[in-house]
């Protein structure tokens, strides 16, 4: 297989490099609990991760992807959201197979790696640090790091900035139509994972640059 060499790979984090939805759902539904609203299915949550945990928590109270909730009942449920979260949060989070490989044969070939989620920073760095993942990004932006997440691609542009690359020279690695949309705003390439959290869409349908089953599949499209 032809490679098309890049100079730096950004990662998605949720769904991409952790499989997260067990931990986030646990914490939703205590959130929920705690207000007296019904549970939600973890395949339901699975749906409803993406664009941050603000819009995860208005998704499962309303039960819809767009609606917002009562603003009091939302505040109040985001912030039991937040504290539940924080004491579970790699309780049952794993890295999905051959993350490490992944990075470190990208990493071995002089390809800065980077991580843009739209998972707030106070999750964020913890997650990665306690799933040692952190020495590998030249760059990390959370989902609160600049006023716009994806599938904005202002973070997409500013984590190739900051590492001095041309975007053009980037590829984005996601699971979901806001990774897909961001990194086209952007003019990057978008490889997507199959395994992820894609709301149910069928991101082939999209035409990625790439579409993997498994991440180190993404190796051959970059070195080859």
């Amino acid at each position: 297989m032809m490679s098309s060499r890049a100079r730096l790979v950004l990662f998605d984090l949720d769904g991409t490099l952790v499989h997260s939805a067990p931990d986030i759902a646990h914490a939703a539904n205590q959130a929920l609990a705690d207000v007296g609203h019904p549970l939600r299915p973890i395949a339901e949550i699975c749906d409803f991760i993406g664009h941050g945990a603000e819009r995860l928590i208005h998704r499962c109270l309303t039960g819809t992807r767009d609606d917002d909730a009562d603003s009091a009942l939302h505040q109040t449920t985001y912030l039991g959201f937040q504290r539940h979260y924080a004491a579970c949060l790699n309780a049952q989070t794993q890295l999905y197979a051959g993350v490490v490989e992944t990075l470190d044969t990208l990493a071995g070939h002089g390809i800065l790696l980077g991580c843009v989620t739209n998972k707030p920073a106070k999750f964020t760095l913890p997650l990665l640090e306690r799933m040692a993942l952190t020495p590998y990004f030249a760059v990390i932006l959370s989902g609160d790091s600049l006023p716009t997440k994806k599938p904005d691609p202002a973070p997409l542009r500013r984590a190739a900035a900051d590492c001095g690359v041309s975007n053009a020279d980037t590829v984005m690695v996601g699971d979901s139509m806001a990774d897909l949309t961001a990194a086209r705003a952007a003019s990057m390439r978008i490889f997507c994972v199959s395994y992820g959290y894609s709301a149910g869409i069928d991101l082939t349908g999209y035409k990625p640059d790439a579409y993997v089953a498994q991440i180190k599949d993404i190796l051959p499209h970059l070195i080859g």
